[in-house]
């Protein structure tokens, strides 16, 4: 297993510390006390997920692996093909599609999914990144962006309070700062536009594009000076995936947004108010430079009628790294991926 180094060389200002190199070998990793507390306490939050969202009334369903046709709008990782059966098929970046093909049959939804990114080099230094991951994935019915923003901030805030309510022995022995935590469950979660939090960095001296996402440089700037997660919205058009609806007050600004942890640690959760309009849906493909037929069963999905929704996915090792304090994303996975680094 080739050892890469993790530190930070942006311009941000965390308190977080350099990450460590992934260990040689796998059982190296898992005999860590520290690499045990965290998986245990990722397993509380598992299951605090789980009960939150099933008393909120949602099902839990297993999601697609494989797929013809899996979420383009991915920050510059590459997608991975398999053979199936002679076909071209995609191990899944995200569900985002079979989550709004599911809503046909259920309102209220939710994934523990796997995902697969082959994420550019330059990602394996950012704390954040992993190839193969996790994503806590919920999609609500004829709900608006608000509705799912509302979600994710109860889920959160649940899980955050559960963790330091039942593993207070596994935060100690990592050191986490519990009041901290605690603090996320006693405030409502701020709120920023993406011209908001532009102009911020910018003004920083950070050279953030105005027409594309925040950058991770710029996400981690932006929350090592919060102590509390918030949302960052209204993201431009272009800057993200073609089912991410258009606000019609606002041509050219989508009804999206992302969650934002605090003390540097960057960005949680996405999601965003799903475009259901089958023409809309066939124009923005369009506009991506893609080719329509590409989505087939996806299109005649919302030719026949998609429903409306909203949803988000939260990245379970980051969410567990955040909730436990752990310098960098891989150490909240047993078997770790890090871009560009051949592990088992």
């Amino acid at each position: 297993m080739t050892a890469v180094s993790a530190e930070f060389s942006g311009p941000a200002s965390s308190a977080i510390p350099a990450s460590p190199a992934i260990p040689a070998s796998p059982d190296a990793h898992l005999a860590s006390e520290e690499t045990r507390a965290t998986l245990r306490v990722q397993s509380q939050m598992l299951a605090a997920t789980r009960a939150f969202l099933t008393r909120q009334g949602f099902q839990e369903l297993l999601p697609p692996i494989i797929g013809p046709v899996t979420d383009p709008g991915t920050r510059g990782s590459k997608q991975v093909d398999v053979d199936y059966y002679g076909h071209k098929y995609k191990l899944m970046t995200s569900a985002i599609l079979y989550k709004q093909a599911t809503l046909t049959a259920f309102d209220k939804i939710f994934y523990i999914a796997p995902n697969v990114r082959l994420e550019p080099l330059e990602t394996a230094v950012t704390h954040r990144h992993l190839a193969e991951f996790h994503q806590i994935d919920v999609e609500i019915r004829d709900a608006r962006r608000e509705d799912a923003m509302a979600v994710a901030e109860a889920l959160v805030s649940h899980v955050v309070a559960d963790a330091v309510q039942e593993m207070p022995a596994e935060l100690e022995l990592l050191g986490r700062d519990t009041d901290a935590l605690r603090e996320v469950v006693t405030q409502a979660f701020g709120r920023m536009s993406h011209q908001e939090a532009t102009d911020d960095l910018i003004a920083a001296g950070h050279p953030q594009n105005p027409g594309a996402e925040i950058d991770w440089e710029g996400e981690e700037m932006i929350s090592a000076k919060s102590t509390r997660p918030f949302f960052v919205v209204d993201y431009p058009k272009g800057s993200r995936g073609f089912y991410d609806r258009e606000r019609t007050d606002a041509p050219g600004v989508l009804r999206n947004f992302d969650l934002i942890a605090p003390e540097g640690y960057g960005e949680l959760a996405s999601g965003s108010e799903r475009e259901y309009d089958y023409a809309t849906l066939v124009t923005r493909i369009r506009e991506t430079g893609e080719n329509p037929a590409k989505y087939g069963w996806y299109l005649d999905l919302a030719r026949r009628g998609l429903p409306a929704s909203s949803g988000f996915g939260i990245g379970l090792e980051r969410f567990t790294r955040y909730v436990t304090g752990r310098p960098s994303v891989w150490q909240a996975s047993a078997y770790p991926k890090l871009p560009g680094v051949v592990s088992a």
